[in-house]
């Protein structure tokens, strides 16, 4: 009996196996890419909103202040869209016959909600609550952007599962004293911008146990020179201002020169700060996990985070 296939066939048939793992994997690789392009994400896509709202001209050229409009961004699980009546607190006294704020107008005038269009949108079974993030030390352009260079909004980010948790996984690169949290400009502390740090003294799961500037304590604040009470040390001496021990000011003295004795005299003396410098963003990153009392990555990471 003649045979059905040439010997040929056999090689066809390796070929056309390899051939169809090739094509597996393109489609597979493509699809990955296709769920994380810009088409999928709305990543830098601009949508057109009833109003042309710039952020450039509101945050940079009038000095606005994000919780101005986004009133709930500190307390609540959501910024917030702002209602109309804010946008009236200022328009119903410039620009009043503007086309461009007719929307606004209308808006006031029936009562109905201006139909924004949401810029970032996460999915209905992701849980983010944006007051966390603030309290804990993520600065509004971590997430936003450049929002105070952006004439019309867009997301800058992709706000995927990964690129979320690649800033729980560190979050030492992204944190920054809660005095920044607004400023867009904040680039991290660095040799050239340090900042110096000290603890409150208050306890509770908040950033209200850490105190930071990026001025230089020593020379900017009265309370650098104090003297030193403690064991061992000479009373009347005064010590530096990064020295140990408990650190007082001058025993207080009446107009006459009588020491003040009544009640204890730590009572109404501020105590100093030592504060401490910082020059790389990864340690002073470190320093703010340790007492803003961020989770680790193992719990950060965990589904039930993020997932409800």
């Amino acid at each position: 009996m003649a045979q059905v296939f040439d010997r040929s066939s056999n090689a066809l048939a390796r070929a056309s196996l390899v051939l169809t793992g090739l094509i597996v994997i393109a489609l597979g690789v493509t699809l990955d890419q296709l769920q994380r392009s810009p088409w999928v994400t709305r990543q830098g896509q601009r949508p057109d909103q009833p109003i042309p709202f710039s952020h450039m001209h509101h945050v940079q050229g009038l000095g606005l202040q994000c919780q101005y409009c986004h009133t709930s961004v500190e307390t609540s699980s959501y910024a917030g869209i702002p209602p109309t009546k804010t946008c009236i607190n200022c328009h119903s006294q410039i620009w009043t016959n503007a086309a461009l704020l007719e929307p606004v107008r209308e808006s006031w005038a029936t009562g109905k909600s201006i139909p924004w269009i949401r810029v970032h949108d996460l999915p209905d079974f992701v849980f983010f609550n944006h007051s966390v993030h603030v309290n804990k030390g993520i600065g509004c352009a971590s997430c936003h952007g450049r929002v105070d260079e952006m004439p019309l909004m867009y997301m800058q980010n992709s706000l995927q599962m990964e690129w979320c948790l690649n800033c729980h996984r560190n979050p030492a690169g992204e944190l920054r004293p809660t005095s920044e949290i607004y400023n867009m400009a904040w680039a991290g502390a660095s040799g050239a911008h340090p900042v110096w740090c000290t603890e409150t003294g208050q306890s509770g799961p908040t950033a209200e146990s850490v105190s930071c500037t990026t001025k230089d304590p020593a020379n900017n604040n009265p309370q650098v020179a104090m003297l030193q009470v403690g064991p061992g040390s000479n009373r009347g001496q005064p010590s530096p201002a990064h020295g140990s021990g408990t650190q007082l000011q001058p025993i207080p003295r009446t107009a006459a020169g009588v020491t003040i004795s009544n009640g204890s005299p730590m009572a109404g003396i501020p105590m100093p700060a030592n504060y401490q410098e910082f020059t790389s963003q990864t340690d002073l990153g470190r320093y703010l996990t340790a007492h803003y009392h961020v989770r680790p990555p193992n719990e950060l990471t965990s589904c039930e985070t993020c997932h409800r």
